[in-house]
C-alpha cells in the first residue's frame, strides 16, 4: 500500500481477525492474491518515531549502500523450510517424447528441484517415470541434498513405450508416498506430473484416486497435441479432470521443452503455496464433527440463538465436501432430533443454512441418551470412514440421566468427545463426558455470549487431536 518507502524506517504491525474473503489489490505496482477465508490478518501503519522501536534499540530498515538487501543465509543442509513439501516428479518416458526432449526435460525438472531448496528441514523430492509401466526412480527419502537429486536427476534413463500418465499417477499416490519410504507427517504431498502431448490411458479415474489419498496433482503440460494428435486424445478436458481443483493453479502450461529456464520460478513458487494445497489432508478437510446441541427450557430462544453462531463458527473453519469435512448436528431434550446428518449436505454454505434454520426444541435434559442417540444414528454410518470423528456436546444444566457411560461408550467407538458447559452445567459432568485428557476437551462459560470466545480453541483442539492420531 506504500506504507513502507525507499527510505525506510520503522513500521507497525498489528495483528487482526480473519475475514471471509480477501480481494486482489494492486498497489504500487505489486498484484496481490485473492484469499478465502483465513485464520488471521494484520495491517502494517509507519510509526511516528522511525529509528527507535519500542525496545529503545535502533531498528535501521533502509537498503544498505550497495544497493542489495542482505540475504539470510540459507542453510544448505537443512535447506528451504518455508517449503516443506514432500514432492514426486512424474515424468514422461515415453516414445511420444523421445530421447531428445527426454533429456530437456530431464534438465528442467533438475532446475526446479534445485529451486525448490531440498534439505533435511525442506522440501524432499523423488522421481517416477511414466512409460509402458511406471518406475519408481527414486524415493523421498533416497536423498535430502540438491546437488545428490541432481546427480540422481541426471543418471535417469529412457524407458520408451506408450505414455501410460494414468496408470503412473495412480501407483504414485498409492506407493509413493508411504511412511518407510520417507514421506513425512503433517506435511503436504504433491505430484507433479509432466505431459509432452496426451496420456494414452485414462487419467481421470488416478486423480480421484489421488485426491482420496490426500495427494495435490499438478500437471505441467507441454507442447500441446497437434490437430492430428487430437484425434487419438480419450478425453480432451483431462488435465481439468486429473489436477487436485480445477481452479486453473494446478494446471501449468509451457509451450516447449526449449528455453524454459523462465518456467522454472513461477513452478517452484506454485509448489511452495502451502495454503492452496487443496488437497492435503489436514485437520481442516479430514474430520467429522458433530453438534449435541441442548434444546432444553432453560436455554431460551435468544441463547439458542447464540449457540447456533457457535456451532457455524466453528464450522466455518472446515473444509466441507463431498470428500472434505462433513458436519451433522443432533438436538436434544428428553427426545432427540438428527437436524441433519454427515451425508445431507456437501458445501459449506448448505451446512451454514442448516445451522441457522434449526428450530429450538425446549422440554428437558437427557444428555446420556442423546450421547447414545448420536453415536449410533450419526457416527454409526461413518464408522470406517476415511475421517476422525469428533462429537462436540452443547449442555446449560445438570443431565436427568447418567453421562459416563454412553460417553465411555462413544469414545470406544473412536470418536473424541469435547464437552461445553454454559451457566448451570456441573462440571463433573462435562468432564465425565469428555476425552482425556480431560482438561483439555473441557470447556466452561457462565454466560452464552462466552461462547464466542471458545471458538478458536475449539478448533484449535480438533487439529491437535487429529494431528496427534497421525503419529
Amino acid at each position: 500500500r506504500g506504507v513502507i518507502t525507499n527510505a525506510g524506517g520503522a513500521v507497525r504491525v498489528q495483528t487482526l481477525p480473519g475475514q471471509e474473503n480477501y480481494p486482489a489489490v494492486n498497489a504500487n505496482g505489486i498484484q496481490s492474491q485473492v484469499l478465502a477465508r483465513w485464520a488471521s490478518s494484520f495491517s502494517v501503519t509507519r510509526t511516528k518515531n522511525a529509528a527507535l522501536e519500542a525496545v529503545g534499540r535502533p531498528v535501521s530498515t533502509a537498503r544498505p549502500s550497495t544497493g542489495k538487501r542482505p540475504k539470510k543465509p540459507l542453510d544448505k543442509k537443512a535447506g528451504n523450510k518455508d517449503c516443506k513439501a514432500d514432492i514426486a516428479f512424474v515424468i514422461d518416458g515415453s516414445y511420444n517424447i523421445g530421447q531428445r526432449r527426454f533429456n530437456l526435460q530431464k534438465n528442467f525438472v533438475g532446475k526446479v528441484a534445485v529451486m525448490l531448496g531440498i534439505g533435511t528441514e525442506g522440501p524432499h523430492v523423488g522421481v517416477v517415470q511414466a512409460s509402458e509401466h511406471p518406475k519408481i526412480e527414486f524415493y523421498l527419502k533416497n536423498f535430502t541434498a540438491a546437488k545428490e537429486v541432481l546427480f540422481a536427476i541426471k543418471e535417469l534413463g529412457f524407458r520408451g513405450g506408450n505414455s501410460n500418465t494414468g496408470k503412473a499417477l495412480k501407483h504414485t499416490a498409492q506407493k509413493f508416498f508411504s511412511l518407510e519410504n520417507g514421506a513425512r507427517k503433517g506435511i503436504p504431498k504433491i505430484v507433479v506430473v509432466f505431459l509432452d502431448g496426451w496420456p494414452s490411458d485414462d487419467i481421470e479415474e488416478a486423480g480421484i484416486v489421488a485426491r482420496e489419498f490426500g495427494v495435490n496433482v499438478f500437471i505441467v503440460s507441454v507442447a500441446k497435441p497437434t490437430t492430428e494428435e487430437l484425434g487419438m486424445v480419450q478425453d480432451i478436458g483431462f488435465v481439468d479432470k486429473a489436477v487436485c481443483r480445477n481452479n486453473g493453479f494446478f494446471s501449468y502450461q509451457m509451450p516447449t521443452w526449449f528455453g524454459t529456464t523462465k518456467y522454472v520460478k513461477p513452478l517452484v513458487q506454485k509448489l511452495c503455496s502451502h495454503e492452496q494445497m487443496l488437497c492435503s489432508k489436514t485437520c481442516y478437510n479430514s474430520v467429522n464433527i458433530g453438534f449435541l446441541i441442548d434444546g432444553s427450557s432453560s436455554v431460551g430462544d435468544s441463547n439458542f440463538r447464540l449457540v447456533l453462531e457457535f456451532i457455524s463458527n466453528v464450522a466455518k473453519a472446515f473444509e466441507i465436501s463431498d470428500i472434505g469435512s462433513k458436519i451433522a448436528a443432533v438436538q436434544f431434550t428428553y427426545d432427540q432430533r438428527t437436524e441433519f446428518s454427515f451425508t445431507d449436505y456437501t458445501t459449506k454454505e448448505k451446512v451454514l443454512s442448516a445451522i441457522r434454520n434449526i428450530r429450538y426444541m425446549s422440554g428437558g435434559t437427557a444428555t446420556g441418551d442423546a450421547i447414545s442417540f448420536t453415536t449410533r444414528n450419526v457416527f454409526g454410518p461413518m464408522k470406517d470412514g476415511p475421517n476422525k470423528n469428533f462429537l462436540v456436546v452443547l449442555t446449560d444444566g445438570q443431565s436427568y440421566d447418567d453421562v459416563r457411560g454412553p460417553a465411555a461408550a462413544a469414545q470406544k467407538a473412536g470418536i473424541t468427545v469435547f464437552s461445553v458447559g454454559v451457566a448451570w452445567a456441573p462440571l463433573d459432568d462435562l468432564k465425565d463426558m469428555a476425552s482425556e485428557p480431560r482438561e483439555s476437551h473441557t470447556f466452561f462459560t457462565r454466560e452464552f455470549t462466552g461462547l464466542e470466545q471458545m471458538v478458536p480453541d475449539i478448533i484449535r483442539g480438533i487439529c491437535k487431536d487429529f494431528l496427534d492420531s497421525k503419529q
